[in-house]
């Protein structure tokens, strides 16, 4: 059975847990942020997990992580 590839940009935006569930970074902290408030951008900077109807595609994408 060939290898195989994985999506790169996927592998540099997600990462496997322990316990399996798929950690992602939160998104709307690039720029603009001046008229974003401090606890807005606090909780910007927190990790979160991938939905669960989203999750089956991403492992498609990173299967070796």
């Amino acid at each position: 059975m060939p290898k195989i590839k994985t999506n790169r940009g996927a592998a540099k935006r997600f990462r496997v847990t322990g316990s399996g569930k798929i950690k992602r970074n939160k998104a709307y902290k690039r720029h603009i942020l001046s008229t974003k408030g401090k606890k807005r951008k606090r909780n910007l900077r927190k990790g979160t997990t991938v939905a669960a109807v989203e999750s089956k595609n991403i492992r498609q994408m990173i299967p070796y992580k």
